[in-house]
């Protein structure tokens, strides 16, 4: 969630300085979305390794999967 958070921080960051500094260019937009795309393909490796979890377990509870210890 924190990483969610931080590269939220910099596309407004991109987009902002973007359009005061350099108002005739598309840079920071451009920045913004392959930021935006690299954000999307983590939260879908999370859900994947989540539903993972969930099938090899029947529980996403960590706690209780004593068969998860190494």
């Amino acid at each position: 969630m924190s990483i969610e958070l931080i590269l939220n921080s910099v596309n407004i960051n991109f987009v902002v300085f973007n359009k005061y500094l350099y108002p005739d260019k598309l840079d920071g937009i451009f920045f913004t979305i392959f930021i935006i795309t690299i954000a999307a393909a983590e939260a879908a490796v999370a859900i994947a390794i989540i539903i993972n979890l969930y099938r090899s377990h029947r529980s996403i509870d960590v706690e209780t999967a004593e068969e998860m210890k190494w």
